[in-house]
């Protein structure tokens, strides 16, 4: 597949593209990463800037003692390595793995840094994306220090929720494993488990087969119990 191909399937690609080099359409290479896919690796030298067109991927933080956190999960049109290479450093500071099937279009380090001197609109929209995704992550992380257990994971599951339709399905299950609750949510498995045999006792989750339920009852009483906490409407942004 070639740039152009990719531009006509993906539309809104135009936008970034729009006044990007004309070597550079010759100079990239597209790949499609299956689900479950490291495409970018923490603490590796990096060496491609890659423009994601389709597919959801998480952005993980992995340590030496084994533990993963994820810090986001997004969505096309995304982007791989813009801010090791805005911030002038060698090596990649997180992990990206891909949750869906996954299009990325690569360039090289140099080329990226080339087009973003030359193309201002392009840059802007780099800069853009990285400003939203910082503005998010300060805006979310005080809940993550500040709240008890039993809140962040009620949040979360408040969130799916409505992410899942509940109030039409009346009655989701959360598809996660507790090891996925515990990178997602920062919260360790053993304190996951307690907090939701609570959840449970409370009447505000159920169980089906060891995943968490929640029914269109659940969810209404649940927002009232933090209703002032945060606004579910706001799950996709």
């Amino acid at each position: 597949m070639t740039l152009e191909e990719l531009v006509r399937e993906v539309p809104e690609l135009e936008e970034y593209t729009r006044y990007m080099p004309e070597e550079l359409w010759q100079r990239c290479s597209i790949r499609v990463y299956p689900p479950g896919t490291i495409i970018h690796q923490k603490d590796y030298k990096l060496e491609h800037f890659g423009l994601i067109a389709k597919g959801e991927h998480r952005v993980i933080n992995e340590f030496q003692n084994g533990n993963v956190y994820m810090i986001e999960k997004n969505e096309p049109i995304d982007f791989v390595g813009e801010v090791t290479i805005l911030a002038g450093m060698e090596k990649t500071s997180v992990t990206i793995e891909t949750l869906t099937e996954t299009t990325v279009a690569f360039f090289s380090r140099k080329d990226f840094e080339d087009w973003i001197s030359k193309d201002i609109h392009f840059l802007r929209l780099v800069a853009h994306k990285v400003a939203y995704k910082l503005y998010r992550s300060s805006y979310n992380r005080g809940a993550r220090l500040f709240y008890p257990p039993h809140f962040i994971l009620l949040d979360y599951i408040l969130k799916a929720a409505a992410a899942m339709d509940i109030e039409k399905k009346h009655e989701i299950i959360l598809p996660k494993t507790r090891q996925a609750l515990y990178e997602e949510c920062g919260i360790t498995v053993k304190t996951i488990n307690r907090t939701v045999k609570k959840l449970k006792d409370e009447g505000l989750i159920s169980l089906r087969k060891g995943k968490i339920s929640m029914t269109s009852e659940q969810y209404r009483k649940a927002q009232k119990v933090i209703h002032h906490y945060v606004n579910y409407e706001d799950w996709s942004s």
